[in-house]
């Protein structure tokens, strides 16, 4: 079967506007009663990265939360939760405050689930991962509807619909999750098992304000004015892809996520819904990273000379606080602050921004995305005979 695809148009978050996408992205994919039952405990699931101005669209719209939310109540769902783990340190519901998410809530008189405890399950059926450490407010739930956001991604080239699970995963587990699994590759495949474990019924993509460059956090507002909508985190996926003329088979979520079975990603495999023609949504100068990576025999002469990616503290943007280290997943972390001769203080000039140690470093871009300054990108360095 096709996995179907809804493609709403929305310029900007007018409240009247986003409700109505909504409407329609549902009624087009059958209607609330195909993916969730009255009865059920029903989790919303929003992208709350960091605490961030909803003008830098790193987190998902209030605007998309409250016309998700507003529909299901007006349909009758009326025991709705929210949450989110997000990767900045400190309470989800300080971080939902300053996303503007938590205003909707309390008007709405949705409660909180519980994200401040966790507990590990055993996923047998993993063929990555067999083992999560999950919020209990995920495990109360019978049903999760992912609210996500379009953006870039360093590590996984976009964050859409399978990336955003990986905030049911509790707090500091997150980091522990990058250090096992270090590289795009096994990082996808892990959050393909988690997925399959957590079986969201619905993802929701606020496309309408998306985010390009030095995503998830610290890249530019771009406007798309869509909602995307689907049953299939893959199939959804591969069409922001396609919206950013991006091969999604180079996206290692979308990738792994068609081979083991959690979606569809080929376009003859998915059907859309709500436009007649993609291409006049399209924006092809979308910033995204769209190189090839090497295969086969070119694997190993792209070891012996290739371009690598690393993260890069820019210094005049660096204000020394020490996020980017706090961040760092490794025990033995792979930046710190130099040291002057005879003190173990951070320098307060130029110089003393943190310095990496790129051979320890996984390159999981923790740090970049957790600098409230913007001030780490990502760049890419030739590096002969590694």
């Amino acid at each position: 079967m096709k996995s179907k695809v809804a493609v709403i148009p929305c310029q900007g978050y007018d409240e009247f506007k986003v409700n109505e996408a909504i409407k329609k992205g549902i009624s087009l994919l059958g209607g609330w009663e195909s993916f969730v039952k009255p009865e059920e405990k029903i989790l919303l699931k929003p992208n709350l990265l960091n605490r961030a101005d909803v003008e830098r669209a790193v987190t998902t719209h209030p605007a998309v939360f409250r016309a998700v939310a507003r529909n299901l109540l007006d349909n009758g769902y009326l025991n709705v939760t929210y949450g989110d783990s997000p990767g900045h340190p400190g309470s989800v519901e300080k971080t939902a405050e300053a996303c503007g998410i938590k205003a909707v809530a309390d008007d709405l008189q949705i409660a909180l689930a519980d994200f401040a405890q966790s507990k590990t399950i055993d996923y047998v059926h993993g063929r990555t991962s067999r083992r999560f450490e999950i919020s209990q407010g995920v495990l109360d739930s019978d049903a999760i509807i992912n609210i996500c956001k379009m953006k870039t991604h360093q590590l996984e080239r976009i964050t859409g619909a399978v990336k955003n699970m990986f905030g049911c995963v509790h707090g500091i587990h997150k980091g522990a999750a990058h250090v096992k699994y270090p590289d795009a590759e096994s990082f996808a495949k892990m959050l393909i098992d988690l997925n399959f474990y957590l079986k969201p019924r619905l993802h929701i993509m606020d496309g309408i304000v998306a985010m390009e460059g030095n995503g998830p956090a610290s890249g530019n507002p771009v406007n798309m004015n869509v909602i995307l909508m689907s049953g299939d985190p893959v199939a959804l996926d591969s069409t922001f892809c396609r919206l950013v003329n991006l091969n999604p088979a180079e996206v290692p979520t979308v990738y792994y996520g068609s081979i083991y079975g959690l979606g569809n990603w080929e376009n003859d495999k998915i059907e859309i819904v709500g436009v007649d023609d993609l291409i006049y949504y399209c924006n092809p100068k979308f910033d995204v990273a769209r190189e090839k990576k090497y295969s086969g025999k070119w694997a190993v002469i792209g070891r012996l000379a290739s371009v690598e990616k690393r993260p890069v503290i820019l210094k005049k943007k660096c204000i020394r606080c020490g996020a980017c280290i706090r961040a760092c997943p490794l025990e033995e972390k792979a930046l710190y602050f130099p040291e002057t001769s005879g003190s173990t203080k951070p320098r307060i000039a130029e110089k003393g921004v943190p310095v990496y140690n790129y051979k320890k470093c996984i390159k999981c871009y923790c740090c970049q995305e957790m600098c409230p300054e913007r001030a780490i990108v990502v760049k890419r360095k030739f590096i002969p005979f590694i």
